[in-house]
């Protein structure tokens, strides 16, 4: 009972209840809070009151249930039982939301008679991009406010909506004036006298909806969730709370929530979550972060100006150098036509965008960026030009302004060492579209220091970025583990199979594209110019597969030269005759007799790939833990996020089929490559499959 009290108490004020939620840090629904909340409202049922508001305290209303219980046997009392609890109060109930207000927090919500938030406030049901379903009435009484079509929309995204559009939606009632709790209970308190009667949401009817926008909705909402079971299952829940009595549909919702939760894409989406968490913290790192006010960017190329865009999007001035005049205007104006472009396809108001144009400025002098806090160089990627970039900032920033460089390969030390500021150099590496992409590779140097990487992961938070930190290393986490990828991929075609099979083998296996494809997208050439600077210091004795150096050759450098791997005379990715023959002759040239893959075969040995690679990064200290390497994969690589990540997914494996995985492997590569303790590196993830199974029976 301490425990219970402690978390949540109950006050009257005005004859009005306030019970408050205090479980920091963000008001999780673990099973103390459910049980104080019942406490707090069956108390409240004894007195005479005008009404009661639930608020939390600290910065969130409930941000969600306390997820860790979602892979063992629930605790009672379950969220159900305490939203019944408030529908069955005799006293109106409202609920002053700010903060996060998500998941479960928003399904207790939902169980209110009223809901008031506060302007930063935002809202949601994130269930379903954790592999599960909503299950305590999100997906019946949502419906009932929002309308079936927009409440499939919401549901099956997992979207935060602000409180102004949740306002517009029917998701709340009233939207308060400030995020301060006492304006909060005064706007609550206001609410339920205006409204001093119970409002349950299962009792109203659910909008007549339009069949087509019901359609598209499902339409679209399977087609984002890349027709993954679940969101199949939340779109038929959200269905029935037209076509069933809500106590039926809340049953059936509630099943449906049990069965998904322990299932294996739940927990590998969990694993995720946590990682992505931790991805965003460097071990004992203990500084604070310097405060960004302006930006300033080199380099207003395709990334420079995606670059430019997302830290436009978050509201930064933004310094834009390019080499000239005519280059400074061109980057200038292709900025502006992209801004132009999101508000006519509705993606931007006309007033953000105005607002986001009035924070650039763009240059042709270098001297423009003294007064910025972070520069970032995004200038072609050649060492020696930006070792003299790199120079000529050193002797124009200002003292502690951080310089940071977007290279996808070079040496960040290398660079460093022209500098007299190496403590305030670090590797920002973007993806691209830089400005839809989530990951950034946070790169520290052996200078960096702890105010640097302070600094640039809350510079990754505030774009909105999944950060990720690695070591100075060729490729640094996600592309060197790329390449290894790749370079199986190129084994596999010399040995026998098709770009066309590999890429089929790889988008079964849920990569949102094959690796060929990718090749022909981004440019052949850019891996074409790696592996010639490389060519130096490559082992004579590694193998070596030259099908792409010879589809450069023959200039198909992918889909911006109409070819490389695939012919695309009509737009569309087509079978190549002309590259069959290239890898026709390659084979002869080495004696190769061409042999047959099955589908399983090519995956086993591209995922391995992925594995042995990564074990070599985890055991060189290039990533911290597994869970970032599981995260960069997802978040900037296509690897199906509903799988956990590599490492998680292997984790699952028998021992014997990774073994076979990873002798595959070597022999493919031959005895000069390296090969990973991929057992030590997937052995903490089994201990954590071994605890799971262990909850899931409750033995712990």
């Amino acid at each position: 009972m301490t425990e219970v009290k402690s978390v949540v108490r109950l006050a009257v004020r005005d004859g009005i209840g306030i019970i408050t939620i205090d479980n920091p840090p963000v008001n999780a629904g673990s099973t103390a809070v459910r049980a104080g909340v019942l406490d707090c409202l069956a108390e409240a049922a004894q007195q005479d009151l005008g009404g009661i508001v639930i608020i939390g305290a600290g910065r969130s209303f409930v941000a969600g249930s306390d997820i860790r219980e979602f892979g063992a046997p629930l605790a009672a009392p379950e969220l159900p039982q305490v939203i019944a609890a408030i529908e069955d109060s005799p006293h109106p109930v409202c609920a002053a939301i700010h903060g996060a207000s998500l998941g479960g927090g928003f399904e207790l919500a939902l169980g209110c008679d009223l809901r008031v938030a506060a302007p930063g406030a935002v809202l949601g049901l994130p269930e379903v991009t954790l592999g599960m379903v909503p299950g305590a009435g999100g997906t019946q009484r949502l419906p009932r406010l929002t309308g079936l079509a927009e409440a499939i929309a919401l549901v099956c995204s997992g979207r935060r909506v602000k409180a102004p559009e949740a306002l517009k939606l029917g998701m709340i009632d009233v939207l308060a004036d400030s995020s301060e709790a006492e304006d909060l209970i005064a706007a609550a308190t206001a609410a339920i006298r205006a409204a001093p009667i119970k409002r349950r949401l299962r009792d109203l009817a659910v909008p007549a909806a339009d069949p087509e926008a019901v359609k598209a909705a499902e339409a679209n909402a399977l087609q984002r969730g890349k027709g993954r079971p679940n969101v199949a299952e939340a779109i038929r829940l959200v269905r029935l709370s037209a076509d069933l009595p809500a106590e039926e549909a809340l049953i059936t919702e509630r099943e449906s929530f049990q069965q998904f939760r322990l299932q294996e894409e739940a927990f590998a989406l969990r694993h995720l979550f946590f990682a992505e968490r931790a991805a965003t913290r460097i071990d004992g790192l203990d500084a604070t972060p310097t405060q960004v006010m302006r930006v300033g960017l080199v380099g207003g190329g395709t990334m420079g100006q995606g670059i430019c865009r997302a830290v436009l999007a978050a509201n930064l001035p933004v310094t834009l150098v390019e080499r000239d005049a005519e280059a400074r205007d061109k980057a200038a104006a292709a900025i502006t036509e992209a801004l132009d472009a999101s508000v006519a396809k509705g993606r931007l108001s006309a007033e953000a965008a105005e607002q986001r144009k009035a924070l650039l400025s763009a240059s042709d002098s270098m001297a423009d960026l003294a007064e910025c806090d972070l520069v970032i160089e995004a200038v072609f990627e050649d060492m020696a030009v930006k070792k003299e970039l790199l120079t000529t900032l050193d002797g124009i920033l200002k003292p502690g302004a951080i310089l940071a460089t977007n290279t996808s390969y070079l040496d960040i030390d290398e660079m460093a060492s022209v500098t007299s500021r190496a403590g305030d150099i670090v590797g920002l590496h973007f993806f691209s579209p830089a400005d839809i992409m989530k990951l950034l590779e946070i790169v520290r140097t052996g200078d960096s220091s702890d105010r640097t990487m302070a600094t640039a992961l809350a510079f990754g938070k505030k774009l909105g970025k999944q950060p990720v930190v690695a070591r100075v290393a060729e490729g640094f986490i996600g592309n060197r583990i790329y390449a290894a990828y790749r370079r199986h991929a190129e084994n596999l075609i010399e040995d026998g199979a098709t770009p066309e099979e590999v890429d089929k083998a790889a988008t079964e296996y849920g990569f949102a594209m094959g690796p060929f494809a990718v090749g022909d997208m981004s440019g052949l050439d850019i891996a074409w110019n790696m592996r010639k600077r490389q060519a130096a210091t490559r082992d004579p004795a590694a193998r070596y597969v030259d099908i792409p150096d010879r589809l450069c050759e023959a200039g198909r450098f992918g889909r911006k030269t109409g070819g490389g791997y695939y012919d695309y005379d009509s737009g569309k990715a087509q079978p190549s005759p002309a590259a069959s023959a290239i890898i026709d002759a390659a084979r002869a040239d080495k004696g190769i007799t061409p042999r047959t893959f099955t589908a399983q075969e090519i995956q086993d040995r591209l995922l391995g790939a992925i594995l042995n690679e990564a074990a070599l990064v985890l055991k060189e200290g290039v990533a911290q833990r597994p869970g970032d390497i599981d995260v960069t994969l997802v978040h900037g690589y296509g690897f199906p996020r509903w799988r956990g990540g590599p490492l998680w997914w292997a984790s699952g494996e028998t021992p014997q089929r990774v073994v076979a995985m990873m002798e595959a492997v070597a022999q493919a590569a031959g005895p000069a490559s390296a090969t990973g303790d991929v057992d030590a590196m997937l052995a903490p993830l089994r201990a954590e499959r071994e605890e799971i199974e262990q909850r899931k029976s409750g033995h712990a």
